[in-house]
């Protein structure tokens, strides 16, 4: 030590001590993010920041799958740009058991409300734990705006570009920033994987997040998404047209006597009668409701009147076959869609005579109980008030806009807004930044989905195919299609599926989905069907318990 002080020895002269190193940030007790400041610098897109409104602990509940363990719920909200625009709402359940992972959830139509944070998956499996029970982080967010009473069917923030974007894809890397940044805050550190899950228009945030920030997602479940959504628009109010003109539109009892007499004309085309047609081509390419028999008497009305309620009109008749039927655009879409593929109507419940406890929200979702008009009443069917709230909101925005003047298949003055409007909401199949990083996508869609069509599904699944080869496409996605099963819900096969299990040991043990099994909770609980690799579909075996996936063999 004296040698060095007096520079003798040759060596080198001692500096001044380093910087102590900076201490590991200590997590937060919950309610210590109660009123936290949430930095614009933190959102990847352009906001005034974001508030931490509330955070309160909220003890364990509940029994066996459906127990809820103790966390940390933080309701949050993200300042607009514009003063004007109204700000994104958001939740966050942050368990005292955290297993490192994130997962959002995404909405469902015009969104307007934040999706349950402690609830499932959709059609997540009912006798596994639930997300936040298994040690996720779990958020979603409104969107934002926040819907009036027509819930999802409130197209009112369209008037205002900044909202209108929010919806349009905008909110889901807002929230998803915001979201990160307080789970850091929390835990004190980063969650290791993150996974999205929505359907419908939340299936399409799941594609629109994987596709446009690759980066910032390890996987995502996608059922019966609205990957183009502005097309799927497009179809569902060329439909509402035809089922607009004079004696097209078919009641409840008139839907149940089309299902009933496709189901015994398609029903054994899988190999059984057993309630659930799943050969679905073969069905579309032989059953024709003009010449079809119910209980061995035609389908159709004599002479073509509409003389009762186990019968169709010929105008009945013309309506559900275009709805059927490929539809094409008058006008080009920015997004380069040109049409849409029609919908799988044939042994589709519509909207029919049920004493099924959800059979109120399935004709909700469907055809409803009155045929559009104007004005469109709260009873029409779901696509054709949503297209109502769209060309007043966001594509006229004009209040007065009488929908029904709108062809989709024609020429438009307004071809250009819906062109803006499909670049935000259809969504590309370049998924290349997603699958380089070793991302992987579960799609899934009902076959009987009048809503948004399966078939539509199968050309998203064909073009990734198309893209990318199918041996490359088959190391990132697997699409599956489940018979009997409609949009969300379903009073004949209402599917479940442990797809989160799948998704994590795809992404995490490298183990690709094999085997997989859907669970029915409604139609006959505990029914179960394989869920086969599209295109192969299930056949029955020949022998066997016909409501067990086992008797049941996935053939192309």
């Amino acid at each position: 030590m004296t040698l060095a002080a007096c520079g003798g020895g040759g060596g080198t002269a001692v500096g001044p001590a380093p910087a102590p190193a900076p201490a590991p940030a200590q997590p937060m007790a919950c309610g210590a993010l109660a009123g936290m400041a949430i930095p614009a610098s933190a959102i990847g897109l352009p906001t005034s920041g974001g508030t931490v409104t509330s955070a309160t602990v909220v003890p364990a509940s509940g029994t066996g799958a459906a127990s809820v363990p103790e966390h940390c719920l933080v309701n949050a909200s993200i300042t607009a740009v514009d003063t004007a625009a109204p700000k994104i709402m958001m939740r966050v359940a942050l368990p005292t058991i955290w297993n490192g992972k994130a997962l959002m959830y995404g909405g469902g139509g015009f969104d307007g409300s934040i999706p349950n944070v402690v609830g499932n998956v959709p059609q997540g499996a009912t006798d596994q734990p639930l997300p936040l029970a298994r040690g996720y982080a779990v958020f979603a967010s409104d969107s934002g705006h926040q819907a009036n009473a027509r819930g999802s069917l409130d197209g009112s923030f369209g008037f205002n570009d900044e909202s209108l974007r929010n919806w349009g894809g905008e909110a889901l890397k807002k929230t998803r920033d915001t979201a990160m940044f307080l789970i850091k805050s929390r835990y004190a550190e980063a969650a290791g994987k993150a996974y999205f899950a929505g359907g419908s228009t939340g299936g399409r945030e799941a594609i629109q997040s994987i596709q446009r920030w690759p980066a910032d997602w390890d996987g995502a479940i996608a059922w019966y998404p609205a990957w183009n959504q502005a097309s799927a628009m497009l179809g569902g109010q060329a439909g509402s047209l035809q089922l607009a003109k004079p004696g097209a539109y078919p009641n409840q009892n008139k839907r149940l006597a089309l299902f009933t007499a496709a189901m015994q004309a398609c029903d054994g085309l899988d190999g059984v009668t057993d309630g659930l047609v799943s050969n679905q081509a073969a069905c579309n390419a032989s059953f024709d409701p003009a010449t079809a028999t119910l209980n061995g008497a035609p389908l159709r009305c004599a002479g073509g009147a509409d003389t009762g309620d186990t019968c169709l009109s010929d105008a009945q008749i013309a309506a559900l076959k275009a709805i059927n039927a490929p539809v094409t655009f008058g006008f080009a879409l920015a997004s380069g869609e040109t049409g849409y593929p029609g919908y799988n109507v044939w042994a589709a419940d519509l909207g029919m005579t049920s004493a099924s406890p959800v059979q109120p929200t399935v004709t909700f979702l469907n055809f409803g109980t009155s045929a559009p008009a104007n004005p469109m009443p709260t009873t029409a069917p779901y696509i054709s008030q949503q297209l109502e709230q769209v060309l007043k909101n966001i594509i006229t925005r004009d209040g007065s806009f009488n929908p029904l003047t709108f062809d989709p298949t024609g020429p438009t003055p307004w071809a250009s807004r819906w062109g803006d409007l499909s670049k935000m909401i259809d969504q590309s199949s370049d998924l290349s930044g997603f699958a380089d990083r070793g991302g992987k996508l579960l799609l899934a869609h009902g076959v009987h989905d009048v809503l948004v069509s399966s078939r539509a599904t199968a050309d998203y699944y064909g073009r990734l195919v198309r893209k990318f080869g199918q041996p490359k496409a088959d190391t990132f996605v697997r699409y599956y299609e489940v018979p009997g099963f409609g949009h969300a819900v379903s009073s004949q096969f209402n599917a479940t599926w442990d797809s989160l299990t799948a998704l994590e040991r795809w992404v995490e043990q490298g183990t690709a989905p094999a085997a997989q099994v859907t669970r029915d909770t409604v139609g006959v609980p505990g029914r179960t069907r394989p869920m086969c690799d599209y295109p192969k579909w299930a056949r029955y075996n020949g022998s066997g318990d016909v409501n067990a996936a086992a008797s049941f063999t996935c053939v192309n």
